[in-house]
C-alpha cells in the first residue's frame, strides 16, 4: 500500500503542474512516507518543489503539545528556514497573510476517522480559505484507519464547533480525500482540489480493516493515539473527554479504556450485558485497575473497563465502540442514579455547552443517558436512521 503522499514522492509527472509554484505543506508528525522520512523534509529534499511555507494543526507540524487546548506558536523551522503557522494558536482559521505565503497547498495528515479528531475540521477551513483567496489544494491521502464502518448520531445544526466540522455522524468512514470532496460538494466550494489518491488501500481486509497492518508503521497523529487499536476505539472513547470517568489519560493505553476511583468496573460491564448485549460484539471487555499519571484522577487507583481489539475477536462490521462508550455511561447511571458523569468546562472553546453535547453535536446522547425510561433501541432507532442518511450521502464520494 502506497500513500498519497508516497505516489506523489516516486513520480515526477504528479509534480509537474506544480513547477514554479510556491508550495506549502500542512502536515503533523505522522506525515511520513514509507521510509519514515517526515514529508516537510522529503518535499524539502526534492528539486522541482519550491516550499515557501509550511501549517500545523492541533499538537504542532511535528508534535509539541500534550493535551487539547494547548495552543502551538507561530515558528521557523530550523531546518529549513521556513515559516510554520499555527492553526491551533491565536488562529484556528488561516489568516490572509498565511494564505498569501503560498499558491498550492499540501496536505498529508493522518486522520482516526472520527469527526471530533480536529484534523477534519481544519481541512474545512483550508478548503474555504483557499476557494475564497482563489488557491489550490491538493490532498496527499491516507488511510482511514477505522475502516469504512459508519456509526453514531449525526451532528445537529446549530451544533458545529472546532470539533464538529459538519453534518456527519460521529465515525464517518471516509479518507480525508473523500471528506474533502464532500465539502466542497456540501459547501459549495468553488476551489481547484486535487487529490492523490492512495495506491492498494484495501479497507474490508483483515488484519488491518483500513490500516495496512503490517506494512506501514504506526505514528501518533496525536500525543493519545498510540496504536490502531486506540483508533478503533475512539468514535466511542472520545466522549469519555466529556465526563469525569478516566478515559486513560496518564496511562500506556489512552482511549481504549475508561474507569474512575468510585465505580465498580465488574459491575458496569455487567449491568451492560443486561441492557444491550447486542451492543458488545466484534471485540472483548476486561476489568482492570490503572493509576492516572496526570490528568483526570491524577495518582489516584481506578476500577476500570478495557476494550480489547486487537485479537481474532474483532470484527469491524460488528463492533460498535459508539454504542458501546453510551451503553457504559448508561449502566453507570442505573447503577449509580447520582454520579456526577457530566463534565462541566469549556470544550474546545465553545462556551456556555457541556463538553459532552459539543462532543456529540447534540444533547440527543445525554439526554438518553440520563432519562430512567429510555432503552437501547431509542437510540439505536436515532442513529440507524442518520446512519442509513451518511452512507447515502457519501456515496458519490467513495474513492477506494
Amino acid at each position: 500500500m502506497k500513500t498519497g503522499l508516497d505516489c506523489f514522492i516516486e513520480n515526477a509527472n504528479l509534480r509537474r503542474p506544480l513547477a514554479n509554484k510556491r508550495i506549502a505543506l500542512l502536515a503533523h508528525p505522522a506525515s511520513v512516507t514509507q521510509d519514515l522520512t517526515h514529508s516537510l523534509d522529503a518535499l524539502a529534499a526534492l528539486d522541482d518543489i519550491t516550499l515557501s511555507a509550511a501549517f500545523g494543526p492541533q499538537h504542532g507540524l511535528r508534535g509539541d503539545k500534550q493535551d487539547n487546548m494547548m495552543e502551538s506558536p507561530d515558528y521557523t523551522d530550523p531546518r529549513h528556514q521556513l515559516p510554520v503557522f499555527s492553526l491551533y494558536g491565536e488562529s484556528r482559521r488561516p489568516t490572509d497573510a498565511m494564505m498569501d505565503s503560498f499558491d498550492v497547498l499540501l496536505i498529508d495528515l493522518q486522520d482516526l476517522g472520527c469527526r471530533i479528531y480536529t484534523f477534519i475540521t481544519t481541512l474545512r477551513y483550508m478548503l474555504e480559505a483557499a476557494a475564497k483567496q482563489g488557491k489550490a489544494v491538493w490532498i496527499l491521502d491516507r488511510p482511514n484507519p477505522a475502516g469504512r464502518p459508519i456509526e453514531g448520531l449525526m451532528l445537529r445544526d446549530g451544533w458545529e464547533s472546532f470539533v464538529g466540522a459538519g453534518a456527519m455522524p460521529m465515525r464517518h468512514g471516509l479518507t480525508m480525500g473523500e471528506m474533502a470532496n464532500w465539502f466542497i460538494a456540501t459547501l459549495k466550494l468553488d476551489v481547484e482540489c486535487n487529490i492523490i489518491p492512495m495506491q492498494d488501500w484495501q479497507p474490508d481486509t483483515a488484519p488491518g480493516y483500513g490500516w495496512p497492518l503490517g506494512e506501514r508503521t504506526w505514528i501518533n497523529p496525536s500525543p493519545n493515539a498510540p496504536n490502531l487499536w486506540m483508533a478503533r476505539c475512539y468514535a466511542g472513547t472520545v466522549m469519555l473527554e466529556g465526563t469525569t470517568l478516566s478515559e486513560g489519560r496518564g496511562t500506556t493505553r489512552p482511549l481504549e479504556l475508561f474507569g474512575a476511583p468510585d465505580i465498580n468496573a465488574v459491575n458496569v460491564i455487567k449491568k451492560m450485558h443486561q441492557l444491550a448485549p447486542q451492543w458488545l460484539q466484534g471485540c472483548r471487555l476486561g476489568e482492570i485497575w490503572f493509576e492516572p499519571t496526570f490528568h483526570k484522577h491524577q495518582g489516584k487507583l481506578c476500577s476500570g473497563v478495557q476494550i480489547y481489539v486487537e485479537d481474532g475477536h474483532y470484527q469491524p462490521q460488528q463492533f460498535k465502540p459508539w454504542r458501546l462508550q453510551a451503553l457504559a455511561f448508561k449502566a453507570i447511571r442505573h447503577l449509580y442514579p447520582d454520579y456526577p458523569l457530566w463534565r462541566d468546562f469549556p470544550y474546545e472553546y465553545e462556551l456556555g455547552k457541556l463538553a459532552i453535547d459539543v462532543i456529540n453535536g447534540s444533547p440527543l446522547l445525554r439526554e438518553w443517558v440520563d432519562d430512567t425510561e429510555s432503552i437501547a433501541s431509542d437510540l439505536a432507532l436515532l442513529a440507524s436512521e442518520d446512519e442509513k442518511c451518511w452512507k447515502q450521502d457519501i456515496a458519490d464520494f467513495l474513492l477506494y
